[in-house]
Protein backbone atom coordinates (compact mmCIF):
# COMPACT_ATOMS: atom_id res chain seq x y z
CA UNK A 1 0.00 0.00 0.00
CA UNK A 2 0.97 3.74 -0.36
CA UNK A 3 0.47 6.48 2.28
CA UNK A 4 1.78 9.93 1.96
CA UNK A 5 3.96 11.42 4.71
CA UNK A 6 3.98 15.18 4.20
CA UNK A 7 5.45 15.53 0.27
CA UNK A 8 6.87 12.45 0.56
CA UNK A 9 5.58 9.47 -0.59
CA UNK A 10 6.27 6.40 1.78
CA UNK A 11 5.88 2.92 -0.48
CA UNK A 12 5.26 -0.42 2.40
CA UNK A 13 5.63 -3.36 0.12
CA UNK A 14 4.21 -6.84 0.74
CA UNK A 15 5.89 -10.35 0.23
CA UNK A 16 3.55 -12.95 -1.27
CA UNK A 17 3.45 -15.92 0.73
CA UNK A 18 2.15 -19.27 -0.22
CA UNK A 19 -0.42 -18.95 2.60
CA UNK A 20 -0.46 -15.45 3.41
CA UNK A 21 0.75 -11.99 2.15
CA UNK A 22 3.02 -11.04 4.96
CA UNK A 23 3.99 -6.67 5.33
CA UNK A 24 7.35 -5.65 4.81
CA UNK A 25 9.12 -3.46 6.99
CA UNK A 26 10.92 -1.86 4.47
CA UNK A 27 9.79 1.79 3.38
CA UNK A 28 11.09 3.97 0.43
CA UNK A 29 10.62 7.32 0.64
CA UNK A 30 10.29 8.96 -3.04
CA UNK A 31 11.11 12.95 -2.99
CA UNK A 32 9.43 13.24 -6.68
CA UNK A 33 6.98 15.64 -7.16
CA UNK A 34 3.55 14.31 -9.46
CA UNK A 35 5.17 15.89 -12.28
CA UNK A 36 8.22 14.26 -12.30
CA UNK A 37 6.61 10.90 -11.92
CA UNK A 38 4.85 11.57 -15.02
CA UNK A 39 7.41 12.70 -17.02
CA UNK A 40 9.22 9.77 -16.31
CA UNK A 41 6.47 7.11 -16.70
CA UNK A 42 6.34 9.37 -20.53
CA UNK A 43 9.69 8.60 -20.87
CA UNK A 44 9.60 4.57 -19.85
CA UNK A 45 6.27 3.89 -22.23
CA UNK A 46 8.01 5.87 -24.91
CA UNK A 47 11.01 3.69 -24.72
CA UNK A 48 11.28 0.22 -27.60
CA UNK A 49 9.03 2.15 -29.79
CA UNK A 50 10.27 2.62 -33.25
CA UNK A 51 11.74 5.85 -34.56
CA UNK A 52 8.72 7.15 -37.04
CA UNK A 53 10.28 8.16 -40.21
CA UNK A 54 9.14 8.16 -44.40
CA UNK A 55 10.19 5.43 -46.57
CA UNK A 56 12.47 6.46 -49.03
CA UNK A 57 10.68 7.84 -52.34
CA UNK A 58 7.27 7.92 -51.12
CA UNK A 59 5.09 10.46 -50.85
CA UNK A 60 2.11 8.99 -49.24
CA UNK A 61 0.88 6.32 -47.91
CA UNK A 62 -2.83 5.14 -47.15
CA UNK A 63 -3.96 2.04 -45.02
CA UNK A 64 -7.00 -0.05 -46.08
CA UNK A 65 -8.51 -1.56 -42.75
CA UNK A 66 -11.59 -3.47 -41.75
CA UNK A 67 -12.57 -4.47 -37.75
CA UNK A 68 -14.29 -7.69 -39.07
CA UNK A 69 -12.79 -10.03 -42.04
CA UNK A 70 -14.87 -10.91 -44.60
CA UNK A 71 -16.43 -7.60 -45.56
CA UNK A 72 -14.32 -6.97 -48.87
CA UNK A 73 -11.28 -4.96 -47.40
CA UNK A 74 -8.49 -6.04 -49.55
CA UNK A 75 -10.60 -5.68 -52.66
CA UNK A 76 -11.36 -2.16 -51.50
CA UNK A 77 -7.49 -1.85 -51.25
CA UNK A 78 -6.95 -4.08 -54.63
CA UNK A 79 -9.52 -1.99 -56.97
CA UNK A 80 -8.43 1.62 -54.99
CA UNK A 81 -4.72 1.33 -56.12
CA UNK A 82 -6.12 0.15 -59.53
CA UNK A 83 -8.09 3.03 -60.16
CA UNK A 84 -5.83 5.54 -58.62
CA UNK A 85 -3.70 4.22 -61.11
CA UNK A 86 -6.06 4.42 -63.85
CA UNK A 87 -7.41 8.08 -63.21
CA UNK A 88 -3.84 9.29 -62.71
CA UNK A 89 -1.60 7.19 -65.02
CA UNK A 90 1.65 9.41 -64.58
CA UNK A 91 1.23 8.53 -61.07
CA UNK A 92 2.86 5.80 -59.27
CA UNK A 93 0.84 3.70 -57.17
CA UNK A 94 2.32 0.80 -55.19
CA UNK A 95 0.38 -1.90 -53.09
CA UNK A 96 1.74 -3.54 -49.88
CA UNK A 97 -0.01 -6.32 -48.76
CA UNK A 98 0.50 -6.53 -45.09
CA UNK A 99 -1.82 -8.86 -43.64
CA UNK A 100 0.97 -11.41 -43.34
CA UNK A 101 -2.14 -14.37 -41.14
CA UNK A 102 -3.96 -14.25 -44.55
CA UNK A 103 -2.66 -12.36 -47.77
CA UNK A 104 -5.54 -12.54 -50.35
CA UNK A 105 -3.62 -10.21 -52.72
CA UNK A 106 -1.74 -12.11 -54.69
CA UNK A 107 -5.08 -14.17 -55.82
CA UNK A 108 -6.63 -11.02 -56.20
CA UNK A 109 -3.95 -9.39 -58.34
CA UNK A 110 -2.95 -12.51 -60.48
CA UNK A 111 0.41 -12.53 -58.69
CA UNK A 112 2.93 -15.21 -57.90
CA UNK A 113 6.20 -16.69 -57.12
CA UNK A 114 9.02 -15.31 -54.71
CA UNK A 115 10.37 -11.90 -54.79
CA UNK A 116 13.91 -11.22 -55.89
CA UNK A 117 16.74 -9.07 -54.38
CA UNK A 118 18.55 -6.31 -56.49
CA UNK A 119 21.98 -5.10 -56.18
CA UNK A 120 21.46 -2.72 -52.69
CA UNK A 121 20.10 -6.34 -51.02
CA UNK A 122 16.43 -4.54 -51.09
CA UNK A 123 13.17 -6.56 -52.37
CA UNK A 124 12.51 -6.61 -55.41
CA UNK A 125 8.08 -6.09 -55.52
CA UNK A 126 6.48 -8.26 -57.88
CA UNK A 127 4.29 -6.31 -60.39
CA UNK A 128 1.04 -6.73 -62.07
CA UNK A 129 -1.15 -4.22 -63.44
CA UNK A 130 0.95 -1.96 -63.21
CA UNK A 131 1.88 -2.06 -59.23
CA UNK A 132 4.42 -3.05 -57.37
CA UNK A 133 3.77 -5.25 -54.16
CA UNK A 134 5.52 -6.51 -51.09
CA UNK A 135 5.33 -10.43 -50.52
CA UNK A 136 6.97 -12.12 -47.77
CA UNK A 137 4.57 -15.26 -47.18
CA UNK A 138 3.50 -17.12 -50.07
CA UNK A 139 -0.33 -17.57 -50.59
CA UNK A 140 -0.41 -21.14 -49.86
CA UNK A 141 1.74 -21.26 -46.51
CA UNK A 142 -0.51 -20.67 -43.35
CA UNK A 143 1.18 -18.50 -40.34
CA UNK A 144 1.62 -18.90 -37.10
CA UNK A 145 3.74 -15.55 -35.81
CA UNK A 146 3.85 -13.72 -32.73
CA UNK A 147 3.82 -10.21 -32.26
CA UNK A 148 7.46 -9.40 -32.61
CA UNK A 149 7.48 -11.72 -35.92
CA UNK A 150 4.97 -9.29 -37.05
CA UNK A 151 6.73 -6.56 -36.57
CA UNK A 152 10.37 -7.86 -38.08
CA UNK A 153 7.75 -9.46 -41.24
CA UNK A 154 6.86 -5.57 -41.39
CA UNK A 155 10.12 -3.97 -41.27
CA UNK A 156 11.43 -6.01 -44.18
CA UNK A 157 8.27 -5.68 -46.03
CA UNK A 158 8.75 -1.61 -45.54
CA UNK A 159 12.00 -0.57 -44.79
CA UNK A 160 13.60 -3.59 -46.92
CA UNK A 161 11.36 -3.09 -50.28
CA UNK A 162 12.86 -0.88 -53.67
CA UNK A 163 9.23 1.12 -53.75
CA UNK A 164 10.58 4.17 -54.97
CA UNK A 165 9.78 6.59 -56.43
CA UNK A 166 5.90 6.07 -55.80
CA UNK A 167 3.49 8.92 -55.01
CA UNK A 168 1.04 6.73 -53.37
CA UNK A 169 1.32 3.41 -51.46
CA UNK A 170 -2.13 1.61 -50.62
CA UNK A 171 -1.43 -0.50 -47.78
CA UNK A 172 -3.89 -3.43 -47.44
CA UNK A 173 -3.45 -4.28 -43.77
CA UNK A 174 -5.06 -7.46 -41.60
CA UNK A 175 -8.92 -7.48 -39.92
CA UNK A 176 -8.97 -6.24 -36.23
CA UNK A 177 -7.06 -3.78 -33.81
CA UNK A 178 -3.62 -6.10 -33.37
CA UNK A 179 0.36 -5.74 -34.15
CA UNK A 180 0.49 -4.60 -37.58
CA UNK A 181 -1.91 -1.42 -36.75
CA UNK A 182 0.21 -0.77 -34.04
CA UNK A 183 3.88 -1.36 -35.92
CA UNK A 184 2.51 0.82 -38.85
CA UNK A 185 1.43 3.85 -37.36
CA UNK A 186 4.31 3.87 -34.64
CA UNK A 187 7.03 3.95 -37.27
CA UNK A 188 5.65 5.23 -40.69
CA UNK A 189 3.78 8.87 -41.63
CA UNK A 190 0.14 7.62 -42.26
CA UNK A 191 -1.57 9.67 -44.28
CA UNK A 192 -4.67 8.48 -43.57
CA UNK A 193 -7.02 5.00 -43.18
CA UNK A 194 -9.86 3.81 -44.85
CA UNK A 195 -12.05 1.86 -42.65
CA UNK A 196 -14.83 -0.83 -44.91
CA UNK A 197 -17.42 -2.64 -43.49
CA UNK A 198 -21.20 -4.30 -44.35
CA UNK A 199 -24.20 -3.33 -42.82
CA UNK A 200 -23.90 -5.87 -40.14
CA UNK A 201 -24.63 -5.19 -36.33
CA UNK A 202 -21.29 -7.46 -35.71
CA UNK A 203 -19.39 -5.79 -38.35
CA UNK A 204 -20.02 -2.32 -37.35
CA UNK A 205 -19.50 -2.66 -33.81
CA UNK A 206 -15.92 -3.87 -34.56
CA UNK A 207 -15.39 -1.22 -37.05
CA UNK A 208 -16.18 1.11 -33.61
CA UNK A 209 -12.90 -0.46 -32.29
CA UNK A 210 -11.16 0.21 -35.33
CA UNK A 211 -12.00 3.93 -35.44
CA UNK A 212 -10.93 4.08 -31.66
CA UNK A 213 -7.75 2.95 -32.32
CA UNK A 214 -6.92 5.13 -34.76
CA UNK A 215 -8.16 8.20 -32.82
CA UNK A 216 -5.55 7.09 -30.26
CA UNK A 217 -2.96 5.83 -32.68
CA UNK A 218 -3.61 9.83 -34.14
CA UNK A 219 -4.43 8.17 -37.66
CA UNK A 220 -7.02 10.25 -39.54
CA UNK A 221 -9.55 8.74 -41.08
CA UNK A 222 -10.52 9.30 -44.68
CA UNK A 223 -13.50 8.05 -44.78
CA UNK A 224 -15.87 4.97 -44.54
CA UNK A 225 -16.43 2.15 -47.13
CA UNK A 226 -19.17 0.21 -47.42
CA UNK A 227 -19.48 -2.99 -49.03
CA UNK A 228 -22.50 -5.53 -49.53
CA UNK A 229 -25.19 -2.38 -49.00
CA UNK A 230 -28.04 -4.54 -50.25
CA UNK A 231 -28.94 -6.66 -53.36
CA UNK A 232 -30.72 -5.95 -56.72
CA UNK A 233 -33.00 -8.28 -58.06
CA UNK A 234 -32.49 -8.62 -61.60
CA UNK A 235 -36.34 -9.42 -61.92
CA UNK A 236 -37.38 -6.09 -60.13
CA UNK A 237 -35.33 -3.98 -59.42
CA UNK A 238 -36.05 -4.17 -56.01
CA UNK A 239 -33.77 -3.48 -53.64
CA UNK A 240 -32.82 -6.41 -50.58
CA UNK A 241 -31.00 -4.91 -47.80
CA UNK A 242 -29.89 -8.44 -46.67
CA UNK A 243 -27.73 -7.47 -44.08
CA UNK A 244 -29.64 -4.32 -42.47
CA UNK A 245 -29.36 -0.82 -42.81
CA UNK A 246 -27.57 0.86 -40.13
CA UNK A 247 -24.24 1.95 -41.29
CA UNK A 248 -25.35 5.16 -42.03
CA UNK A 249 -26.57 5.81 -38.36
CA UNK A 250 -23.20 3.81 -36.84
CA UNK A 251 -21.28 6.61 -39.53
CA UNK A 252 -22.68 9.42 -38.21
CA UNK A 253 -22.28 8.44 -34.26
CA UNK A 254 -18.36 7.86 -34.79
CA UNK A 255 -18.17 11.27 -36.79
CA UNK A 256 -17.47 9.81 -40.13
CA UNK A 257 -18.70 9.89 -43.73
CA UNK A 258 -19.98 7.13 -45.95
CA UNK A 259 -17.36 8.34 -48.79
CA UNK A 260 -18.41 5.25 -51.13
CA UNK A 261 -20.78 2.36 -50.71
CA UNK A 262 -21.00 -0.91 -52.90
CA UNK A 263 -23.89 -2.75 -53.44
CA UNK A 264 -23.55 -7.11 -53.59
CA UNK A 265 -22.84 -8.33 -57.56
CA UNK A 266 -21.72 -11.91 -58.57
CA UNK A 267 -19.57 -10.45 -60.60
CA UNK A 268 -17.19 -8.98 -58.13
CA UNK A 269 -16.47 -12.41 -56.93
CA UNK A 270 -16.10 -13.42 -60.56
CA UNK A 271 -13.24 -10.88 -60.70
CA UNK A 272 -11.39 -11.89 -57.62
CA UNK A 273 -11.47 -15.89 -58.50
CA UNK A 274 -9.81 -14.67 -61.99
CA UNK A 275 -7.26 -12.60 -60.81
CA UNK A 276 -8.60 -9.76 -62.65
CA UNK A 277 -9.39 -6.19 -60.42
CA UNK A 278 -13.16 -5.44 -61.48
CA UNK A 279 -11.33 -1.89 -62.39
CA UNK A 280 -9.92 -3.27 -65.57
CA UNK A 281 -12.65 -6.67 -66.01
CA UNK A 282 -15.14 -4.44 -65.59
CA UNK A 283 -14.39 -1.02 -66.68
CA UNK A 284 -18.11 0.22 -67.39
CA UNK A 285 -19.80 -1.37 -64.63
CA UNK A 286 -21.11 0.35 -61.30
CA UNK A 287 -18.70 -0.94 -59.42
CA UNK A 288 -15.76 0.20 -61.34
CA UNK A 289 -17.16 3.88 -61.48
CA UNK A 290 -17.68 4.04 -57.70
CA UNK A 291 -14.01 2.87 -57.48
CA UNK A 292 -12.81 5.42 -59.83
CA UNK A 293 -14.81 8.14 -57.87
CA UNK A 294 -13.21 6.25 -54.48
CA UNK A 295 -9.57 7.18 -56.10
CA UNK A 296 -10.68 10.33 -56.34
CA UNK A 297 -11.24 11.67 -53.44
CA UNK A 298 -8.50 9.96 -51.86
CA UNK A 299 -6.53 12.30 -54.30
CA UNK A 300 -7.84 14.86 -53.11
CA UNK A 301 -7.82 14.20 -49.59
CA UNK A 302 -3.72 13.89 -50.14
CA UNK A 303 -3.53 16.60 -52.22
CA UNK A 304 -5.06 18.43 -48.81
CA UNK A 305 -2.50 17.26 -46.67
CA UNK A 306 0.36 18.31 -48.85
CA UNK A 307 -0.90 21.50 -48.93
CA UNK A 308 -1.40 21.87 -44.86
CA UNK A 309 1.81 20.46 -44.60
CA UNK A 310 3.33 23.30 -46.81
CA UNK A 311 1.68 25.90 -44.86
CA UNK A 312 2.50 24.14 -41.27
CA UNK A 313 6.14 24.46 -42.21
CA UNK A 314 5.97 27.64 -43.31
CA UNK A 315 5.18 28.53 -39.44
Amino acid sequence: MLTKVGNNVCGRFLLKNVNSLVPCNTFIKLKHTKDDVNAHRAKVMGRGLPEKKPLPGVKSIILVASGKGGVGKTTTAVNLACAMKVIEPDKEIGLLDADVFGPSVPLMMNISGEPMLNDDHLIEPLLNYGHVHGLLVSGENAVVWRGLMVMQALERLTRHVAWAPLDCLVVDTPPGTGDTHLSLAQSLPIDGALVVTTPQSAALQVTKRGVNMFDKLKVPIIGMVENMSHATCIECGARNHMFGNETRKSAEQMGLDIIESFEADQNMSDCINSGKPAIYALPDSIHAEKYRKLANKVFKYIETKGKERAEASKQ
